[in-house]
């Protein structure tokens, strides 16, 4: 069941959030959060009634693991716990691409069938593992089945995020004072929801017909004319950006109509100004549990490993080629390389995820030769801010291509398009050149979601640098005004309008 589906929008959500609110609103919460729970699973079992056995089966035993490990912590436990939630994961996202990369390999005719990739895998798996993590470390203090499969299973995060932590979840399922129905939240959530539909169905999607011939022809082993081969890909880039940010502001959105606060997920990420700082704004989520659960363990492990050897430790400033290779640049090649992988299951996607790891080691170590040198680490003047940011975006798109791309071979195409390479010729088109650059600089130039409701920052537990816009004009963030509410009401309109009348089209972020 999609977000821009009629059955979504105009009768699953009015249903569960009506029941919601009678249960939630008459005091028994326990009872909403059961109610929510079982719709959820409604609404995940709407595309494969097969597999919801297999979410309610890893849900019940990451639960009784967890409550294990919570009484009696034990790392062989553990080990096996995570090892047969990645066991899982492989399984299904992974088998066929092994088998068929050691067939094309060594010839021994190996094969399986087709394998479908359950929907949500890879949010709920590293969600659990987050938990069974935390649970043997002792940082998990509930443990109640109920809110534990709704933490797990929440329909507005469930398919493509954001990747929710159990501390920031279970406490608001026991507080009464958040987890109730009321009119400011149902009425924030409704604008969050319409502006997140309209990325969507408005900008997102119309992009995204643009750029897939561009990228078939590329398939088909075709290098792609100059302009063309530029059009696909920041075509695409913008996509997924509306696409993502779409999902990541409906999902937001959702929760609040049922008094819950989701994280954050998305920060305009295109306004970064090296990939340290895109990484800290793009799949936010994701990030930090890399970093908590991936990097930082590895960093530990070396430290802790150079301490015990006598070796000297780092000190700002002062970082040897050889420590920095073995503390920075071999944690973050390996975690973007896990990263690349989970998103998906092909080469691109390992290079992917190495070509970020490339990037994010260069940034760090022009920040350490900075710090070296005593220079600051970000400069105050405007252009060379705006270079940095420039810069940033195209290593972006770059990346994006792989990401796009059907194999490494027609990435490549696209790119040789893009640097010239190809005996392709086509005339340049002012209207696609407009829509892109209008498009890049709405999305450089505008508040986001989050810094456009700065009001009420903290029903969106979020807190956003403030806009150079809204600074200058505070008259137009938002606030529950009738013209606010006009303004909305028309966009909502144009976004019902399309979404209802075309087939619904899957989030981008639904493969992974």
């Amino acid at each position: 069941m999609l977000f821009n589906s009629v059955i979504f929008i105009a009768g699953f959500l009015p249903v569960v959030l009506f029941g919601f609110i009678i249960l939630a609103g008459t005091g028994r919460q326990r009872y909403a959060a059961i109610w929510l729970t079982l719709a959820s699973l409604v609404f995940y079992g709407w595309w494969n009634p097969a597999y919801v056995p297999l979410l309610v089966g890893s849900m019940v035993a990451n639960y009784l693991i967890g409550g294990y490990l919570m009484r009696r912590p034990s790392r062989l436990l553990l080990i096996l716990g995570v090892a047969a939630n990645v066991a899982l994961l492989g399984y299904y996202k992974y088998t066929g691409f092994l088998f068929g990369s050691l067939d094309s390999l060594l010839g021994l005719g190996w094969s399986v069938g087709d394998i479908i990739l359950p929907l949500a895998i890879s949010f709920f798996t590293f969600q659990q593992v987050a938990y069974l993590v935390d649970a043997h470390d002792g940082e998990v203090s509930e443990h109640d089945f109920v809110n534990y499969c709704l933490f797990i299973s929440f329909f507005p995060q469930l398919i493509a995020g954001p990747i929710t932590h159990h501390g920031e979840m279970l406490k608001q399922f026991k507080d009464g004072s958040t987890f109730r129905p009321r009119i400011d939240n149902i009425s924030l959530g409704i604008t969050v929801f319409v502006l997140g539909l309209f990325k969507k169905v408005i900008i997102a999607d119309p992009l995204g017909a643009n750029a897939s011939p561009i990228f078939a022809v590329a398939a088909d082993g075709t290098v792609p004319a100059l302009y063309d081969a530029w059009f696909g890909a920041l075509t695409y880039t913008l996509q997924i950006y509306f696409d993502f940010s779409g999902y990541s502001d409906m999902a937001i959105g959702l929760g609040l109509m049922f008094g819950l606060r989701l994280p954050v997920n998305f920060n305009s990420p295109f306004k970064a100004h090296n990939v340290i700082d895109y990484w800290s704004r793009w799949h936010m989520t994701l990030t930090r549990f890399l970093t908590a659960y991936i990097y930082n363990p590895i960093v530990m492990r070396i430290t802790r490993s150079r301490m015990a050897a006598g070796k000297p430790m780092p000190r700002r400033g002062k970082m040897s080629l050889g420590t920095f290779a073995v503390l920075v640049a071999y944690p973050t090649v390996l975690t973007m390389f896990i990263s690349g992988v989970w998103h998906g299951a092909g080469w691109q996607f390992v290079v992917f995820g190495l070509l970020h790891g490339f990037y994010l080691v260069v940034a760090h170590g022009f920040r350490a030769y900075k710090a070296r040198r005593g220079l600051p680490l970000d400069s105050n003047k405007l252009v060379h801010h705006c270079g940095a940011v420039l810069l940033t975006f195209l290593c972006v798109v770059v990346a994006m291509v792989f990401f796009r791309a059907e194999s490494v071979t027609a990435a490549m195409a696209m790119l040789s398009g893009m640097v010239g390479l190809s005996e392709q010729t086509t005339k340049f088109d002012k209207s696609d050149f407009l829509t892109i650059a209008l498009l890049l600089a709405f999305v450089w130039l505008m508040p986001n979601v989050q810094q456009w409701i700065t009001r009420f920052q903290t029903a969106l537990d979020a807190r956003p640098e403030q806009s150079w816009l809204l600074r200058w004009f505070p008259v137009f963030s938002w606030s529950p005004t009738p013209v606010i509410g006009v303004a909305i009401g028309v966009l909502g309109f144009f976004a019902l309008a399309v979404a209802f009348s075309v087939a619904p089209t899957e989030f981008l972020y639904f493969q992974f």
